[in-house]
């Protein structure tokens, strides 16, 4: 059971509802942020430096922390696995503060806050990129009643994503706030590197190659069931009335 990750799960769930912005009072929120957000101008001067790690268990929205709660919950059972418990703990924080230094270098000014788990979880996409670059990941397509399951290799869903944060970042004005692309793209990077010595030391290309590039597990089975609509098929079928 990938118990650390799921703590991490519910202590960002826990911090949020502490704060949620639906209904705690706007200048009890202020006053939060202030005081637990990273503001990269303060940090670039040497102030609230514990903002590196407090900040990556601070979200601003529903949509922002079930994002990242769904990507952490996704990889992050595989990279606990890997790492051992202790380490795994270690790596996501080292992850999110590297993560929020690269968006302190890219906007050493900025007064804009930054908060979210999102530089840490893209540390563990990287180092889940490195582990298991072939690994299957599951999309689950829906159209009105129409729904499909995409089976998308994890090198081509992780390396999009990363180039999407290292072109955002490249066409945004980083003290202007939104997306904290150059975290995103640093805490990547950062746990790819992290994640290196792992994978030399369980055989590097080898490890690989004994995997297949897949985590040493059973692909998931979902238990859905056949429905009971009858299957027509789509050659035209003769009238017997001839018409």
């Amino acid at each position: 059971m990938p118990v650390i990750t799921y703590t991490l799960i519910a202590m960002n769930i826990g911090v949020f509802f502490l704060h949620w912005p639906l209904i705690t009072p706007i200048d009890r929120l202020e006053e939060f942020y202030n005081a637990w957000a990273l503001f990269p101008a303060r940090v670039s001067s040497g102030n609230q430096v514990y903002t590196l790690v407090t900040s990556m268990f601070m979200h601003g929205s529903l949509a922002h922390i079930a994002g990242n709660m769904l990507f952490l919950w996704i990889f992050g059972d595989n990279m606990e696995d890997a790492l051992g418990k202790a380490r795994f703990v270690l790596f996501y924080l080292a992850c999110g503060v590297l993560a929020a230094l690269a968006q302190v270098i890219t906007a050493p000014f900025s007064q804009i806050p930054m908060v979210g788990a999102s530089g840490a979880i893209a540390g563990v996409l990287g180092g889940y990129l490195l582990l298991y670059p072939k690994a299957r990941v599951d999309v689950l397509f829906i159209f009105v009643i129409f729904f499909k399951i995409f089976t998308i290799p994890a090198w081509l869903i992780l390396g999009l994503w990363f180039a999407m944060q290292v072109f955002g970042g490249i066409g945004s004005v980083a003290d202007m706030g939104g997306v904290a692309y150059w975290a995103h793209a640093g805490g990547f990077v950062a746990g790819a590197a992290l994640a290196y010595p792992l994978w030399k030391r369980l055989g590097g290309q080898g490890f690989w190659h004994r995997h297949e590039g897949h985590p040493p597990h059973a692909a998931a089975n979902y238990r859905w069931h056949a429905t009971r609509v009858p299957v027509i098929s789509r050659r035209k079928r003769k009238n017997p009335w001839g018409n």
